[in-house]
Order: structure tokens, then C-alpha cells, then sequence
């Protein structure tokens, strides 16, 4: 017993000693401390640039900003688009065809939000309208009126008329939502805008 405990020990001793295992052991912590880290920068050419610009103005231009739901599908995506653009376009922002180009899209994006945003309201005042007709418009189960339905019109109306007079380029998108949204409450409320005959309500 006491031989093979000696023996054991001597086996144990040679192990450790050994110029191999000595290497083995000290090869990850070598491994570690040559490891060099890098840095990759993509480096987009001014064509390319442009092109992502022209494109992203393209497809926000031609969707639909009346169609709620397609906004609320797509507009989280744009804003992250919008964002690397505003990253990578930055070494060409100097330039005056990038830069006009950049400042496009940033009005574009302006118009939309604000378009969205009175449209929003249109329709909410739109449904309160309905609901306040009762059931079927028969009167049955009716809500409450909006009080102030002339205010809020003119507001939204005023607001209509400041986009058309302050962003021109976008008069299709103006209509598109805030006119049409003015044209469908007109319905279900009279009141006056600049462009109300032009729906034929």
C-alpha cells in the first residue's frame, strides 16, 4: 500500500513537472493575451448614398398615409431606415445634391407625421359623430355630442390650410389625407374649408 501511494506521488510529480503539460497549460492564457481585437467601419460611396436616399423617399412618398393601419405596420421600420441614413450620409451632407436630397426626406417625414396626426383626430371626431347618431343612425343607444365639433373643424381646417401654404411639393399627401379627412367629417358635420367643394360635399 504504502508502494503504490509512493508511486502515485512520483507519477503525479512528473506529470506536473513535465515540459508538454507545462505548455499545454499555459497555452490558452497565451492565446489570450496575443488575441488582437479589430474594428470594421462599411464605408458607403456617394452613390450609394444617394441611391438609398432616392429610395426611401420613393417609398414613403408613394404609400398610402390615409390607410392607418399601413402607418402603424411601416412607420417603425422607416424611422430605423431614417436613422441609419442620417448616419451614413453624413461625409456627403456637405455636398449640395446630398444635402438637398437629405433635407427632403427630412420634410417629408415632417409632413407625413403632422398629416398623420390631424387625420387621426378627423376620424376620432368622424366615429364620435356616428356614435352620436345612435344605432344605425335611428337615434337608439346614442352617446354624448361633441359640444365643440365647430372648434375642433376649424382648427383641423386651419391647420389643412398651413400645410398646403408651407410644404406646396406635398399637396397630393395633404390631400390625400388631411383634405379627404376634412371631407369625410363634412358629412356628418357642416362646416367650411378652403377645398370643400372640391369633394363635392
Amino acid at each position: 500500500m504504502v508502494f503504490h501511494l509512493a508511486r502515485q506521488a512520483a507519477i503525479t510529480t512528473a506529470r506536473r513537472s513535465s515540459p508538454l503539460l507545462a505548455a499545454r497549460t499555459a497555452a490558452p492564457a497565451a492565446n489570450v493575451w496575443a488575441s488582437r481585437g479589430y474594428l470594421t467601419v462599411v464605408k458607403y460611396q456617394r452613390s450609394d448614398v444617394v441611391e438609398k436616399l432616392e429610395t426611401f423617399r420613393a417609398e414613403v412618398f408613394s404609400t398610402n398615409w390615409a390607410d392607418y393601419l399601413n402607418l402603424v405596420y411601416n412607420v417603425p421600420f422607416w424611422e430605423v431606415e431614417y436613422e441609419k441614413l442620417s448616419s451614413i450620409v453624413q461625409p456627403y451632407l456637405h455636398e449640395e445634391e446630398v444635402g438637398k436630397k437629405f433635407g427632403e426626406v427630412q420634410e417629408l417625414l415632417d409632413v407625413m407625421y403632422q398629416c398623420e396626426d390631424i387625420r387621426d383626430h378627423l376620424n376620432e371626431l368622424a366615429e364620435l359623430c356616428t356614435r352620436a347618431s345612435g344605432f344605425m343612425g335611428t337615434g337608439y343607444a346614442a352617446e354624448e355630442k361633441v359640444d365643440n365639433l365647430d372648434e375642433h373643424a376649424k382648427v383641423c381646417a386651419e391647420a389643412y390650410e398651413a400645410l398646403l401654404a408651407k410644404h406646396p411639393d406635398f399637396k397630393p399627401k395633404i390631400e390625400q389625407t388631411v383634405g379627404h379627412g376634412l371631407a369625410i367629417l363634412r358629412q356628418k358635420h357642416k362646416f367650411k374649408f378652403g377645398s370643400m367643394h372640391r369633394y363635392f360635399f
